[in-house]
């Protein structure tokens, strides 16, 4: 699809870059010859990413055990990424989700989502703004949305308020910014499937219909789409995008709205939710 070489040269940190989907833009964006730096909680699984991109392509990448709800750690990661050499781009992929009924979440619990999707995104966004502003660099950064942030969601409230404020610091940033050489872009996704993010979202029961039906096409998308859909718009060729956001989802978002999902769980019981959350997170 694109030329082999559409990212040599360039580098970019991903956030939660070792599994799922932010794992899939890394192999893609290093099989484009970029050199990445994979940040993530889990220092193991990032770098065990990272040694496996060196392994399959002529490409730095490293992994860097970084908690972004911190923003001292934050910080830190950028002074030691900089070290190196300035990145080219930040990817904001990490994120936390979960179902729940809002009324029974705890400060705590709407805190892991919100310092995690906004308050993370913010600390690396900020991190890397200013650096290349100081240097006189320019930039890219791409972070994923959700149509939630649009649309709302019922069930996982704190992830469609998170996703709303990732996007209006996205289009802010791309107007204040912009004079700088610094692009934004927020890409809204749709159902795309990973074995950590699926089992907190669509656990059993929580269907009585195929995932697909909320779909136009009548399919969940694949890794190899929206990877390159990420690769693109993160490389020259996608320079005079600023400030939008590029959706993904095969029409889901036109078919659902913020509906999309939550009918059954509005018929769980008392019993169903305990069990649920006794099991699922």
């Amino acid at each position: 699809m694109f030329q082999k070489d559409l990212l040599k040269g360039k580098r970019f940190l991903i956030t939660g870059g070792g599994t799922g989907l932010g794992r899939s833009y890394a192999l893609r964006m290093a099989e484009l010859g970029a050199d990445l730096v994979l940040c993530g909680r889990r220092g193991e699984v990032v770098v065990n990413t990272a040694q496996e991109i060196t392994e399959l392509h002529d490409v730095h990448a490293t992994g860097i055990a970084c908690d972004i709800r911190d923003s001292g750690a934050v910080e830190e990661m950028f002074e030691q990424v900089w070290q190196e050499g300035p990145l080219n781009g930040l990817v904001n992929n990490a994120a936390g989700n979960f179902i729940a009924r809002t009324e029974t979440l705890s400060p705590r619990a709407i805190d892991s989502v919100l310092n995690i999707v906004l308050h993370g995104t913010f600390y690396c966004s900020v991190a890397a703004g200013r650096r290349w502003i100081a240097e006189g660099k320019p930039g890219v950064i791409l972070s994923i949305g959700s149509a939630a942030g649009d649309h709302g969601r019922a069930f996982t409230v704190p992830s469609a308020a998170a996703k709303a404020g990732v996007e209006a610091m996205m289009k802010s940033l791309a107007v204040e910014w912009g004079p700088h050489g610094i692009r934004t872009v927020t890409l809204s996704p749709g159902l795309f499937p990973t074995k950590g993010a699926w089992e907190n979202l669509y656990p059993e029961g929580a269907k009585s219909y195929a995932q697909e039906m909320e779909i136009p096409l009548r399919r969940t998308g694949d890794h190899a789409e929206i990877a390159n859909l990420v690769c693109y718009l993160l490389s020259d060729q996608a320079g005079y995008i600023n400030g939008e956001t590029v959706v993904m989802d095969g029409g889901r978002h036109l078919q659902n709205g913020g509906g999309a999902g939550v009918m059954d769980l509005m018929n769980w019981s008392e019993e169903r939710w305990a069990q649920f959350k006794k099991t699922g997170r």
